[in-house]
């Protein structure tokens, strides 16, 4: 009894064999899907040629005013009078403040009368030795010495130019055209240790930065910079003026540039430095050509077959978009004019990927 119930159960089991193939299990367009179709690589190559390479220095420097000088009176005293503020131009011999000089002028009109009092025993004492006292020039010079000594006349001379330099140092003028800067006496206030204010021409300005010791080759006076300050976007050019033939203990040379001045530019202000120079004849590439594989510099040449050819490279200098390179000999790598370079879609690839050009 029990062998009969399993022979229907076979019968059920053979006829629902067919249905577990599933739906279009014999479609040959289903079969293509497992096709492994490999990844493509668009990327753009140009044709490298000799070129003069603009190689650049980038440094951080602050701007310095080419003639700046911190005023002081020559006297001290009560400031009466002030004539000019932060940020006001002037013009050399401007007056730019008085001190009260009734002091030193009282003091002045005492030695003129001192040195008029002598002057009449100077004459005296000439008369004295037979000299004619109209005709004091013909009278030998160390004649007038001794007469001018032994009658105070010449101390008293002394004390009367004295009095006139302290009258002097009372007013303050502009010694060269510029702007006024740091003031910080007002009117009734007394003069101190501190200068009344600072003068600054800028109608120039240095600016002061620092290379590498290894960069020092690179510099040259009257060579070409750039300075731009720190945000904005307008630059200024200039000269280098000066090289310091020594290098610090921090392995750095200092450099002085002379810029003209303009509107934007302030004395201390910080900006960026950019020295340019040509190097002739190097083989030029972008910045996005070279990438770094096993810890070398690389570069893709676009080769037979469309097969990147992996090529070890130098880089000689750099600038802000572009490298100069030459083959890295020591890996066996050759690099020459007219070989076409991958610069852009490069980043995944390997030696001999399948690429095609990029669509322009």
């Amino acid at each position: 009894m029990r062998t009969n119930k399993i022979y229907p159960i076979l019968l059920a089991t053979i006829l629902l064999l067919p249905g577990c193939k599933g739906p279009n299990a014999s479609d040959p367009k289903d079969a293509s899907k497992l096709t492994y179709a490999p990844e493509l690589n668009e990327v753009e190559v140009i044709t490298l040629k000799r070129q003069s390479f603009p190689m650049q220095l980038v440094a951080n420097g602050k701007l310095v005013a080419s003639q700046r000088s911190s005023l002081y009176f020559r006297e001290s005293g009560q400031i009466v009078f002030v004539g000019v503020q932060n940020g006001m131009s002037v013009s050399k011999g401007t007056v730019l403040a008085r001190l009260d000089d009734s002091e030193q002028r009282s003091a002045l009109e005492n030695a003129r009368i001192e040195r008029e009092r002598t002057r009449l025993e100077y004459l005296d004492v000439l008369a004295g030795l037979g000299y004619a006292v109209a005709d004091s020039a013909s009278v030998p010079a160390e004649v007038r010495d001794r007469a001018g000594i032994r009658s105070g006349y010449s101390a008293a001379c002394n004390t009367y130019d004295k009095a006139q330099r302290a009258l002097a140092g009372t007013v303050l003028c502009a010694p060269f055209s510029g702007r006024v800067a740091d003031l910080q006496l007002k009117q009734w206030d007394r003069t101190g240790a501190d200068p009344f204010c600072t003068l600054i021409a800028d109608g120039t300005l240095d600016v002061t930065f620092s290379a590498l010791e290894s960069e020092y080759a690179f510099l040259e006076r009257e060579q070409r910079v750039r300075v731009t300050p720190f945000g904005q976007e307008r630059s200024f050019s200039g000269r280098i003026k000066s090289i310091n033939p020594t290098v610090d203990r921090n392995g750095q040379i200092a450099v002085t540039a002379t810029i003209p001045g303009g509107a934007g530019l302030l004395d201390g202000m910080n900006v960026r430095v950019v020295v340019d120079k040509d190097l002739p004849s190097q083989l030029v590439v972008p910045k996005s050509a070279v990438v770094i594989r096993d810890g070398l510099e690389v570069l893709f040449r676009y080769g037979e077959g469309n097969l990147a050819e992996w090529v070890y490279v130098h880089t000689l200098s750099a600038n802000s978009d572009s490298y100069a390179v030459t083959a890295n000999t020591d890996r066996g790598a050759t690099l020459s004019e007219g070989d076409r370079v991958i610069v852009s879609g490069n980043l995944n690839l390997a030696d001999g990927s399948h690429v095609v050009l990029k669509e322009e």
